[in-house]
């Protein structure tokens, strides 16, 4: 199993690579519909470990905070 950062990292070169793709404009209708899907999926793959990272570096924040009150 990917780490999240790699997954993330793997995730934004292929979303890359798709978006290259539809810039060129050389594909047929069909092959930019699937590409644009691949996007979409892509796109909410990077928002979700995005989301997980955030909500962990706010656990980390919050859990910092409470030791810190000691």
């Amino acid at each position: 199993l990917m780490s999240k950062p790699k997954q993330f990292e793997s995730s934004i070169k292929a979303l890359e690579r798709v978006v290259t793709t539809l810039e060129k404009g050389d594909i047929s209708l069909d092959d930019a519909l699937k590409s644009f899907e691949e996007g979409i999926k892509l796109t909410r793959t990077c928002q979700t470990l995005l989301n997980q990272a955030e909500q962990r570096v706010e656990e980390l924040l919050k859990s910092g905070e409470a030791s810190s009150d000691d």
